[in-house]
């Protein structure tokens, strides 16, 4: 098995001299670099990262080397080589593949016919698939780049165009050079596309960016956001954004959400454009949260950036908070830190109570365990979660006085954990690293037990699984942030006891600022609730208490059964992020009932009766000036209307799906009505090939979108095997979405059985669209979140058996066993008690 060694110990580049010559028609280029840099020992072969490339001629300082190929390594020898100072030349080619990562062309219509761009995905390691080098982030040198293409297109790159020559039929683009940066970060999009641009206060020109498909004006919510944010992060970190522009380009094939390349980021179409008809308000904000998320990785990550993958963190999990900080900075009104809150800690909270989870810290010792660090849940929501709590626990002033040092020590350079603790702890006189190390490298998270005895409170912590797991009996120092000034603020022992009343409320983690969770004794968990019927707590509050008893549930330390008694106290309930909860715990109720049963029947109707007084207030149809809340509270409450089954509500979808069609619904409800009207369809192959048309006509990614969540709604069993054969049509579904469209259906329990059959039956054709990229391990991920029957246990345990070898699965695979085997039992130990309740309810 290969290992990870660092070629940077051995040759240390500082600079390259890049050509590239693109023949997008031969699906082919040339390439030739000439890279400046260090050898530390004598006699020693300088060894390069390159994949895929043949090397057609090299030299070191003018002298013909030997070249020897390792897997994606080549050594370059000669008879004598000092220390110091030398230059490397490269010739090679290469093809241009498919693969969304390296070199590759992306797909698109436009007035009836197929074009493409060409673009390039570096991170982690795919630099080395289109030019040789030093592919590690420590690796920093400055680049000049040039690039010659057919004419008649856009060029761009990381730095503003400084020339550009046409001659004998090509064009060739020449960049100015690049300050000091990592190669994953080195970026290239080549094609016909169309921009407008702005400038910020300093003066840094922002350009937005798409394919002329799309409509020009949804670039015009991102331009201002972009420039915005710039400002933002200018003032905050006190360091200026450290190039003269920022490009942000929507790509039509794109693995990754986005990509923070220095100066050129890329973005999935649907996390930059902001089509004014068809775009929600929701998906408005998370178009916003991304935008700021790859500017500040403009600073953390690229000005700053780790020394190796193992402080991934300091990149992912510093943009997961810095981008709530923008946009709330931005948009105030939307009140995006309840978004953080609710969103990031009920997906941190999830995976992170599961046996085997990775820590935010976690060592590399294998290339293909790099993709899997990229955990949504854990380097980037849990690992924002902390450094939220750190800022608070450090005050935002010392903070950000903190960041300002930090950025100004280590700027174009490399860094560790241990730096950025240094630079905090001097601004704040606080050891940042005695409290924060231990919640970086550990995995998993405490739960807080709280009870009363006779004028005590007694609180106990230990680690809070889901599932079969190990004893851990770990213990953290947990900022408890109550409101009772009797409680420690600083919880470090496994036990404490202190003197307090039972007359004064108890509530630990105030606004949900700590990563831990809290089980409350039965009075204090009804005195909590009564504030909450009083409208007594705030909305995070309530949130955390129904985020807290759904988890407490699903580890087995609270019956299911107790979760409808605790909805009842939320029928007042008229705020959407609580709301968002709520239909997170009727998720979780969903799993106890069989289809068509007496107890789905009683779920449907109970939870009809809790949406029922906002459905009254709110209707379908929204007021003028009405605040954002009610427009997003609309389609949850609406949503759970449609699951309840009231013929009217589905009648009334249905008229307005009549009335006009797809495309005349209401963008923010139009998922919803689509979804039912294909649900309770008579004809659904006729209704789905009419939605399908839809699909394959629009540029539009928040139709398509919309519409594949109505299509893969479907029953019908005939239309589901027609859809799960689409899934590998990638004229209609894009390679970037496959994964959605598979976990769509895995999700519908009608298609469910056969969609599990459709992944073990099709993993070749998976592995070979899939194999090398992020998103590989998506799919026995989200398999794992979403099986729940013991055959399904047992088949998943078959079919991974042999795969647990590929290192980019392992822990994944491990963990989706565990998932799943914490669900079975969830049923079987929760069920008869769930059913039992409905029938009274």
């Amino acid at each position: 098995m290969q290992q990870v060694t660092h070629l940077i110990d051995f040759f240390i580049p500082t600079h390259y001299q890049l050509a590239l010559d693109i023949d997008r028609q031969q699906r082919h280029f040339a390439g030739h670099v000439t890279i400046t840099g260090e050898t530390t020992q004598a006699n020693t072969p300088i060894k390069l990262h390159a994949k895929n490339l043949t090397i057609t001629s090299a030299t070191i300082d003018g002298q013909p080397t030997s070249i020897e190929h390792n897997e994606d390594e080549i050594s370059l020898q000669l008879p004598t080589l000092g220390v110091g100072t030398h230059t490397i030349t490269l010739a090679y080619e290469a093809t241009i593949t498919d693969s969304l990562h390296g070199l590759y062309p992306c797909y698109y219509q436009h007035d009836g016919v197929k074009k493409e761009l060409l673009m390039t995905q570096f991170e982690s390691h795919h630099a080395r698939e289109v030019f040789p080098c030093i592919d590690e982030p420590a690796a920093k040198a400055t680049f000049d780049i040039t690039v010659t293409t057919e004419p008649g297109i856009t060029v761009l790159g990381n730095m503003p165009v400084q020339s550009q020559q046409e001659a004998d039929g090509r064009l060739t683009t020449t960049f100015a050079q690049t300050p000091r940066m990592s190669t994953y970060l080195v970026a290239l999009v080549m094609g016909e596309l169309q921009h407008i641009t702005g400038q910020t206060k300093d003066g840094v020109e922002v350009s937005v960016w798409a394919t002329p498909a799309q409509a020009p004006a949804s670039l015009d919510f991102a331009l201002e956001h972009a420039i915005l944010s710039i400002e933002f992060f200018n003032e905050y970190f006190d360091t200026p954004y450290p190039l003269p522009k920022s490009d942000h380009v929507a790509v039509p094939d794109f693995s990754s959400g986005a990509m923070e390349n220095w100066g050129l980021i890329t973005y999935r179409e649907s996390a930059l454009l902001a089509n004014p008809t068809t775009t929600t308000i929701a998906d408005k904000q998370y178009i916003a949260t991304v935008i700021s998320h790859e500017l500040s990785h403009q600073w953390f990550g690229n000005l700053v950036t780790m020394k190796w993958w193992d402080n991934l963190w300091l990149n992912e999990s510093f943009a997961n908070m810095m981008e709530y900080l923008a946009v709330d900075a931005i948009h105030p009104e939307w009140h995006v830190w309840t978004d953080f809150c609710n969103h990031e800690g009920a997906l941190a909270f999830g995976r992170d109570a599961i046996d085997g989870v990775q820590p935010v810290q976690t060592a590399v010792h294998h290339p293909d365990e790099i993709s899997t660090l990229f955990d949504g849940a854990i380097v980037y929501a849990k690992g924002g979660r902390l450094l939220y709590m750190l800022m608070h626990w450090l005050g935002e002033a010392a903070f950000r006085t903190g960041l300002q040092a930090y950025f100004a020590t280590h700027a174009y350079s490399n860094a560790e954990g241990d730096d950025l603790w240094h630079a905090l702890s001097q601004a704040s006189g606080r050891d940042v690293a005695a409290l924060m190390n231990h919640w970086i490298r550990t995995p998993g998270y405490p739960v807080v037990t709280a009870s009363h005895s006779g004028s005590q409170l007694v609180l106990e912590q230990q680690r809070f699984f889901i599932g079969p797991h190990k004893t851990d009996d770990v213990t953290w120092q947990i900022p408890l942030h109550s409101l009772s000034p009797v409680i420690p603020a600083l919880l470090t022992t496994q036990r404490t006891v202190v003197e307090h009343s039972l007359d004064e409320p108890v509530l630990l983690n105030h606004d949900n600022v700590s990563h831990f969770i809290t089980q409350y004794d039965d009075t204090l968990l009804e005195r909590l609730l009564g504030q909450v019927r009083r409208g007594e707590l705030s909305v995070v509050d309530r949130s955390l208490l129904l985020t807290q008893q759904l988890l407490l549930a699903r580890s087995g330390r609270v019956s299911s059964a107790s979760l409808l008694t605790l909805l009842d106290a939320y029928r007042n309930e008229t705020d959407e992020h609580v709301w968002s909860v709520i239909s997170s715990v009727v998720a979780h109720l969903k799993l106890f009932v069989e289809p068509h049963s007496a107890a789905e029947q009683a779920l449907r109707q109970f939870v009809g009766q809790l949406a029922q007084q906002s459905y009254d207030r709110l209707g379908w149809i929204a007021r003028a000036d009405e605040p954002e809340n009610d427009t997003k509270l609309r389609s949850t409450i609406i949503a759970h209307m449609l699951y309840s089954e009231q013929p009217a509500v589905i009648a009334e979808a249905q008229r307005r799906y009549a009335a006009g069609g797809l495309l005349a619904l209401d963008s923010e409800l139009r998922s919803l009505i689509a979804s039912s009207v294909v649900r309770h369809s008579q004809q659904p192959q006729l209704l789905i090939d009419e939605l399908l048309a839809h699909y394959r006509a629009t540029a539009s990614s928040d139709l398509r979108q919309d519409i594949a969540n109505a299509v893969t709604s479907t029953r019908d069993a005939a239309s589901i095997r027609k859809l799960l054969a689409l899934i590998m049509d990638t004229e209609t579904v894009r390679t970037q979405d496959t994964v959605f469209w598979f976990v769509y259906l895995l999700r519908n329990r009608d298609a469910r059985d056969a969609t599990w059959q459709w992944l073990q039956d099709n993993w070749p054709w998976v592995e070979e669209h899939f194999g090398s990229d992020k998103s590989f391990d998506y799919f026995p991920r989200y398999a794992g979140n979403i099986l729940a029957s013991r055959q399904q246990l047992g088949e998943y345990q078959r079919f991974f058996a042999s795969l647990r070898n590929e290192p980019a699965l392992t822990r994944v695979i491990d963990m989706g066993i565990t998932d799943i085997t914490a669900r079975v039992e969830l049923i079987e130990r929760d069920g008869p008690a769930v059913v039992a309740a409905l029938t009274k309810v």
